[in-house]
């Protein structure tokens, strides 16, 4: 195509092909970046609920605070109206990451439970 002439029909589409391309690797990128980012995020979120369900554990506090739950859940849905994100689409997210958090806290609950137990017999055991 020499300058100053209009690009053919073909030539159009396939500039605006390749733009369109550019942009999607852009984006991609970017969710790319985005999904890491949440990975890490999730990563540090239960490291700290693990030290929860340690501290619970210790002391004998239940794997499940369902008014600490419904509070987060109701927090989330603002949170998610502000920032323009569905809802709906953030107290299934919640949900589902406090079904793991639970999930663990229970386990490290039977585990403590179980070393405990374990203790108890050797104890006994040794003053026999």
């Amino acid at each position: 195509m020499s300058e100053g002439t209009a690009p053919a029909a073909g030539e159009a589409a396939s500039v605006a092909d390749e733009a369109a391309r550019e942009r999607l690797l852009y984006l991609r990128g970017s969710i790319d970046n985005l999904d890491a980012a949440l990975v890490h995020l999730l990563a540090e979120r239960f490291k700290c609920t693990q030290q929860v369900g340690e501290l619970k554990a210790r002391h004998s506090l239940p794997p499940a605070d369902p008014a600490r739950e419904a509070a987060q859940i109701e927090r989330l849905r603002r949170l998610a109206e502000d920032a323009k994100l569905d809802p709906a689409f953030a107290e299934k997210f919640l949900n589902f990451i406090i079904g793991e958090v639970v999930r663990h806290h229970k386990a490290i609950a039977y585990q403590a439970a179980t070393s405990n137990d374990d203790r108890s017999e050797e104890t006994q055991a040794s003053s026999e």
